[in-house]
């Protein structure tokens, strides 16, 4: 079993691999494969798949077991038996949209990475007194962007937040910028209308642009 400390560590290694995360929602499984395949080409190799279709799982399994160099996490994690779910399925780390008393005991007795969310200053607080030092801050937009968690961040210089939620071209250079965000996670690299035609080029290219943000 790995110390708190080693998985704070390969938390953060996943959060270095690039400075966006892409957010998945895969509908159907046939996309998996060829949509992390087209992320990776395009230099976004950490991906989420998020718990919230039917195949979400199985999506997991595949890249997993065929996508050359993709770290494929698991996101939208809500119960403590998601944490057994997504290592079962592969995956290399887990996300959560907040936490809970359950998910944080959960958490301790499972060699798997967890980024749980913070909205608060007292949220980022109570999870950095049980050794989390990677933290998701969401839903970022809706909270006060990237001025609130550089006002947060201010007295908490230790913590480091993938910011998600509302963030998209137009808006992702200003969390960046932050010293305090390693990478944003979110959906504008793959689009639901390119996943559904197969349309890996233009997401490989939406990869690539979203790849050279940070340097």
């Amino acid at each position: 079993m790995s110390s708190m400390q080693d998985l704070q560590q390969r938390v953060a290694a996943v959060l270095a691999l690039a400075p966006v995360v892409p957010v998945l929602v895969i509908e159907e499984l046939k996309h998996a494969v060829p949509l992390a395949r087209a992320l990776v080409a395009g230099g976004l190799p950490a991906i989420e798949v998020t718990l919230r279709t039917p195949v979400a799982l199985d999506a997991v399994r595949a890249i997993a077991a065929e996508v050359e160099g993709a770290a494929v996490g698991v996101g939208s994690v809500r119960r403590p038996s998601d944490f057994v779910d997504a290592l079962k399925a592969g995956a290399t780390f887990a996300v959560s949209p907040g936490s809970s008393p359950g998910l944080i005991a959960a958490a301790r007795d499972i060699d798997l990475p967890w980024l749980p969310g913070a909205a608060t200053a007292s949220e980022a607080m109570a999870l950095l007194e049980h050794g989390y030092t990677q933290l998701k801050f969401f839903p970022a937009e809706s909270i006060g962007g990237a001025a609130a968690l550089k006002s947060i961040g201010a007295p908490l210089p230790e913590l480091r937040f993938c910011a998600t939620g509302g963030i998209g071209v137009n808006n992702v250079r200003d969390y960046l910028a932050l010293k305090n965000v390693p990478c944003v996670g979110g959906s504008w690299v793959a689009p639901a209308a390119a996943i559904k035609a197969g349309d890996w080029g233009q997401i490989e290219v939406l990869a690539r642009q979203a790849a050279k943000l940070k340097v």
